[in-house]
């Protein structure tokens, strides 16, 4: 037993306000997590064809392959689109998810999107994790609640923007608006 107990991980990564919360295995599982894995709740995502995207802290080196987005108690109903998609700070696309067409996602299943090309992130911060699902019901998704941001420079840690999207990211994230509902995503 350590000073830490049997926590194994390095104590000022675990303390990153944005960053994965607590696993003892981070070598081995590489993963980064906008949340904690608890005090979740349904949230709504976005209307049909609006992408939300969720901030996202991301380190140095970290490699990107995929997306995972939790649903909620309401499965897509008859979806026509939906895709993944990462994002830079500045909102500029970096990759995207093949459009999933109609696909099924049912209530409370964990769908990870693969990213069709992998990204290294080259420089620590704030990223964007997307999601823009285009169904008669667009299913709900597991996440908490946030609040508006108050101080200089702080963004959004849920947003909005874009409409009637179907099987392609839009390439930025124009004019986002705050979104109280702030998703669960978790990149692999």
């Amino acid at each position: 037993m350590t000073l830490l107990g049997t926590f194994k991980g390095n104590p000022r990564n675990d303390l990153g306000w944005l960053n994965s919360a607590g696993r003892p295995d981070p070598e081995v599982v590489f993963h980064r997590a906008n949340l904690a894995r608890v005090g979740l709740d349904d949230v709504p995502a976005a209307a049909t064809g609006v992408m939300c995207s969720v901030a996202l802290y991301l380190q140095d080196g970290d490699l990107i392959s995929n997306l995972t987005f939790i649903s909620g108690g309401t499965a897509a109903g008859t979806p026509t689109n939906y895709f993944a998609a990462l994002y830079n700070g500045a909102g500029a696309l970096l990759a995207q998810s093949a459009d999933q067409l109609t696909a099924a996602w049912a209530a409370d299943t964990a769908k990870t999107l693969a990213m069709a090309t992998p990204q290294r992130i080259t420089k620590s911060g704030i990223y964007y994790a997307a999601l823009s699902v285009t169904a008669t019901t667009v299913p709900t998704l597991v996440g908490s609640l946030g609040a508006k941001p108050v101080l200089t420079g702080e963004g959004n840690l849920a947003q909005t923007s874009g409409s009637g999207l179907t099987a392609t990211a839009p390439a930025t994230i124009a004019t986002p608006a705050f979104k109280r509902h702030v998703p669960l995503v978790i990149a692999t």
